[in-house]
């Protein structure tokens, strides 16, 4: 989702929570990985891995100049082949410690396994955050967290949207001297007018 639909969006969704709360949650993250610089892992549950959430936190780490937002997305199932970006299994979850950041999106009910090792690497030092459904076992192992339940007015992919864009507008700008005013106004075009990101 593009800078204008992300503008659009919130738009929409003024005079609800979601704005505030989605830049709030995404402030946490950042203060979580920028002084670590980066240890951001993202994991979903068997049947939802975060595909799109990589893919916008991906872009959104190099629009803003902060490569700490690029995760590593930690998948359940690893295909022999899988190309190295795909191939990082639920056993980085429990190498996880201090320093690092562990995201969850949580759609439904994660099982068993996946809150063990989460619990796991909390003890060993990690930040959890997540985005889930308001399931109270996961919030209760997050440090923050961000609840979509059925009744809401966004789902949770728009708010997945919505926290990604907010996580790289804050960033600081890389420094690259002194810039004209007509530089800044040409790369803000160009950030507005860009086609959306490829899908993974």
């Amino acid at each position: 989702m593009d800078a204008v639909r992300v503008a659009l969006l919130r738009e929409v969704l003024a005079g609800t929570e979601w704005p505030a709360a989605t830049r709030r949650f995404a402030g946490t993250l950042r203060s979580s990985v920028v002084p670590h610089r980066g240890g951001l892992l993202l994991v979903g549950t068997e049947v939802y891995e975060p595909w799109h959430l990589a893919a916008h936190l991906v872009d959104e780490s190099t629009w803003s100049g902060l490569p700490e937002l690029t995760p590593t997305l930690v998948r359940h199932r690893v295909e022999p082949g899988d190309p190295a970006h795909l191939a990082v299994g639920l056993g980085r979850i429990e190498a996880a410690g201090r320093g690092e950041t562990l995201l969850l999106v949580v759609p439904r009910s994660p099982g068993e396994g996946l809150l063990e090792r989460v619990h796991d690497a909390r003890r060993a030092g990690a930040t959890v955050l997540s985005l889930d459904n308001g399931d109270p076992e996961v919030r209760g192992l997050a440090h923050e967290a961000l609840s979509v339940a059925g009744g809401d007015d966004v789902d949770l992919d728009t708010v997945q949207h919505l926290v990604s864009a907010a996580a790289g507008e804050n960033g600081v700008p890389v420094p690259r001297g002194r810039r004209r005013f007509r530089d800044r106004l040409s790369r803000l075009a160009d950030r507005l007018t860009a086609p959306p990101p490829p899908r993974w």
